[in-house]
């Protein structure tokens, strides 16, 4: 397959998760649309790697999921707090935490 295919696929997906960033309100929606990002640039590295016929990008790959592994630990946990604290996900709520 052509690595044109992985180019487009791969934009697709980071647009669609920057449109959902940038959006949406709801944590839950803005986490999952970040980790959509993050993906993307996995399948761009792992295309890049296979066509180079070099292991080093998967290797970055294997690191950029254990940090996004740690991300999702994290950030859920602040989802759930926020939800216990304000019982709602919405990130305009956010502001009222502040007072």
């Amino acid at each position: 397959m052509p690595i044109q295919y992985y180019l487009f696929l791969s934009m697709a997906l980071f647009c669609i998760g920057i449109a959902g960033t940038l959006m949406r309100r709801n944590a839950i929606i803005i986490f999952m649309c970040i980790e959509l990002m993050l993906n993307a640039v996995n399948l761009l590295l792992v295309a890049f790697s296979k066509m180079w016929h070099d292991a080093s990008a998967q290797i970055v790959v294997f690191f950029i999921m254990v940090v996004a592994a740690a991300e999702v630990a994290v950030g859920l946990a602040i989802i759930v707090l926020m939800y216990r604290k304000v019982h709602s996900v919405d990130i305009n709520i956010l502001n009222r935490l502040k007072h």
